[in-house]
């Protein structure tokens, strides 16, 4: 007999707060429930899976692997590892890649290597952090400190020091906190819990310049903006700013759970045998998926298509809001869009969500006034075009 999701409640820690039906298969951007309802997902596990549920190259490259080897931890390395280093370097700025579980993993071993090579260099002294505002780096709690949205990090007992915030795309504030005494700079290119807010392009070379007045090093957090979700392989490529250390996770592994850290030989001197590490890093399995899947994305017909795909969901969001004015701006790049509520309607996203849902379609929120879609890079036509009319259906029973 399947559980139902009351034995959430009954087994589960309740930091979540999980939706009423239980997904239990998925194709492509379809998914059904327990009971055989067909939902369209363009919420892509919050922009993880980009390539859709069970695409078939993934699927051949995790049971081919499977058949091979799982696991044989740091003490040595192993062929897929090596294989996805090299796609990653050779299809960016880097020259080295670290190798983690998570979107948090890969920036805590950003913010470490920037922290312990500014204090090499440059004295104990050189050691703050610099942050936005409404970001969001992490759930461990040095990442969910540097975050700066205290409901993720308060009542856990004292803070980190030396991390302070500005306001996103404010490159004034930002001028005013950076010193020679900051060690590094974290940046989302694109602000995803923050409400999917694209950063402008001078205020993202503006950073830069002074990162590099300063001797600070700028860690691009890619994590939910990485792996062709803006149109190019990372959202740094399509700004033409180049940060000195690069996280991605999401959609690295297409649901398989992956992170990387992305940085220059230079940098990476800086972490010696012993001075970082993680269990299940570069675990052949991952490793044998997310070469798949960069394999796959890398592409100029899937990155081509994101642009294309991002006009389709912009105008559907638009044609809908004529209809039904509950969207005071439709912003984003690429497939990770956010649609912002109204005045009339603040505080009420989780309401469309659940809405929608009951009309077959899945979709996220980043924050509570803004409805954010992250589907797959690969969704299809005839799936946006019905999980749109979909959601219509949902923003109409919302208004009503």
């Amino acid at each position: 007999m399947a559980l139902t999701r009351a034995a959430f409640d009954q087994y589960m820690v309740p930091n979540y707060a999980p939706a009423a039906f239980i997904p239990v298969r998925g194709e492509a951007s379809r998914v059904w429930d327990q009971s055989g309802k067909e939902y369209i997902d363009f919420a892509g596990g919050i922009a993880v899976n980009s390539l859709g549920h069970c695409h078939p190259a993934l699927v051949g490259a995790l049971t081919k692997q499977a058949n091979q080897l799982w696991h044989v931890s740091n003490v040595f390395t192993n062929e897929p590892a090596l294989e996805l280093a090299q796609k990653l370097v050779d299809a960016t700025f880097a020259d080295k890649v670290f190798f983690c579980n998570s979107g948090a993993e890969a920036n805590e071993a950003a913010l470490k290597l920037a922290r312990r090579a500014a204090i090499e260099q440059f004295g104990e002294q050189k050691n703050k952090v610099i942050s936005a505002l409404s970001s969001f780096h992490g759930r461990t709690f040095f990442t969910v400190c540097v975050g700066g949205q205290p409901k993720y990090s308060d009542g856990f007992g004292p803070k980190p020091a030396g991390i302070e915030y500005f306001e996103y795309n404010n490159l004034e504030a930002f001028k005013a906190l950076i010193d020679d005494d900051t060690a590094c700079v974290i940046l989302e290119p694109i602000q995803g819990e923050g409400g999917v807010v694209p950063a402008d392009a001078a205020f993202l070379q503006g950073v830069r310049d002074l990162c590099t007045q300063h001797n600070a090093y700028l860690i691009f957090d890619e994590v939910q903006s990485g792996m062709g979700r803006s149109g190019s392989l990372f959202a740094y490529q399509e700004y033409g700013v180049v940060p000195d250390i690069l996280s991605s996770a999401k959609s690295l592994g297409g649901g398989f759970p992956i992170g990387a850290m992305l940085t220059t030989a230079e940098i990476a001197k800086y972490l010696v045998a012993g001075t970082h590490g993680t269990t299940y890093g570069g675990n052949p399995l991952a490793c044998a998926v997310a070469g798949a899947v960069i394999d796959v994305i890398n592409t100029p017909e899937v990155l081509a298509g994101v642009k294309t795909k991002h006009a389709q969901f912009v105008d559907g969001i638009q044609a809908i809001n004529a209809k039904y004015p509950v969207f005071s701006q439709v912003r984003g790049l690429g497939l990770l869009i956010g649609a912002v509520l109204t005045e009339a309607y603040q505080d009420r996203a989780k309401e469309i969500l659940n809405i929608a849902a009951q009309n077959g379609v899945m979709v996220l929120m980043a924050g509570p006034n803004v409805i954010r879609f992250a589907p797959s890079l690969i969704v299809s036509d005839e799936e946006i075009a019905t999980g749109l009319a979909r959601l219509e259906t949902a923003i109409a029973q919302f208004v009503a």
